[in-house]
Formats: C-alpha cells, structure tokens, sequence
C-alpha cells in the first residue's frame, strides 16, 4: 500500500473540510448549502473575497478549496498563488464562468488542481471534491475537452498512441487506477507511460504537464 493509498483510508471516514471564495451571495449561500447536506462533505468557511479568505485560513484550513476568477480586490489566479504558496496541502478548484484557455492557463500555473464551469452539476461539483481529495485533478467536460484539443494539436507528433490515450484521460481527471481499468494496463504502465510523457513535455507534474500544452497553444 502507498503512503498516499494508506492516507486515503486513514481519512476515509472523515468529513472533506472545504471553503468557499465567490462574492456572488446567492452562488456562495447555494453551495455552502449543497456542502453541508451532502454526507461526507463539510463547509468551513465561505468568503466574498480572497483577502478574508486568506485572514481566517490560518485558524480555519481547508482540506479543498472551491474559488471564483473575478472577485473584488484581489483576482481568483493570485489568491491561489498566495494560498498554494502559505498552504501547499490545500487543494483549489477553480469554479468560475469562464472558459479562456489563457484563463485556465493561468489558473493551473497558479496552483489550482482543478477546473469547473459553473453549470456543473452539484453532483459534479461534489466528486470533483472528493477526487481532488484523493489525489485527482478534476476539469469539467468542457473545460477538459480544450485542453486535450491544446495537446492533441501540439503534441500528436511527440508522444505515442497509447501515450496519447493516457494523456487524455488525465487530462479529464482520472486517477492512475482508473486510467489503468480503462486502458486494460497496470497502474505500474500507467506510471510508465506518465514518466514518459513528463519526458518528452519538459515537466514534472500533472499540473505542470496542463500548463504547458496551454501556455504553447493559448490561442486558437
């Protein structure tokens, strides 16, 4: 069992702490709501603005983060920055209206682990939480389907088809034992396979990998 395997059942029975950054009040009140009635999920804090955030997240830490772009003060991509750089254990999702590459770029170089548009379900929302949690990086259909178009174009050259095909699936936020079910593979080819593509894309995380591919092809 791997060190993060045995976290995860450590934690398993645990409530997953989450706060909230949005300055609309309806969305923020909805999905404090939403948080504090689904099992296993619990609302910590809910903040209209980066900097109120930031002041109570030293006494108040979340295990996830859900935070808006265009906030008042303070913008969504540098509280992530900030928050990622005083507490790297915070994950951050980011879950806005917007879907610019350039956008979602700077987003993941700032730290954020995941991605969602607003009109993701709740259902949606809650398992990108729990994924998140447990060590995935959660992006929205749409929000995915982008990305995958960014590094189908720059990189279909570089990387192999099955290389391709496990890129694809992590980029939709899939964790290693998944893409291993879905690709009939070990998780140990997965590995494999990510080591490679780490290789050839110059990077060394999952976030780094995202990143990349979109900063190379912001526009199109």
């Amino acid at each position: 069992m791997s060190i993060r395997d045995f976290e995860a059942k450590k934690n398993m029975n645990k409530d997953i702490s989450v706060s909230i950054v949005e300055d609309d009040r309806l969305i923020r009140e909805a999905l404090t709501e939403m948080l504090n009635e689904a099992d296993g999920f619990e609302c910590i804090g809910a903040y209209n603005d980066c900097e109120s955030a930031l002041k109570d997240i030293k006494l108040n830490r979340p295990s996830v983060m859900l935070m808006d772009i265009e906030l008042p003060g303070m913008s969504g991509i540098e509280g992530v920055k900030k928050i990622r750089e005083l507490y790297p254990k915070t994950d951050i999702i980011m879950l806005t209206v917007h879907e610019d590459l350039s956008l979602v770029f700077q987003a993941l170089a700032a730290g954020a682990c995941g991605y969602l548009d607003k009109s993701a379900s709740e259902e949606k929302i809650l398992d990108s939480i729990k994924e998140i949690y447990e060590g995935g990086a959660p992006m929205s259909y749409k929000i995915a389907k982008l990305v995958v178009s960014s590094f189908q174009k720059k990189t279909e050259s570089e990387l192999t088809p099955r290389e391709y095909d496990v890129l694809n699936l992590l980029c939709n936020g899939n964790s290693y034992k998944e893409i291993a079910y879905k690709l009939f593979i070990s998780v140990g080819t997965v590995r494999h396979h990510i080591k490679n593509i780490y290789y050839k894309l110059h990077v060394h995380s999952k976030s780094e990998a995202v990143a990349k591919a979109l900063k190379e092809r912001i526009v199109n």
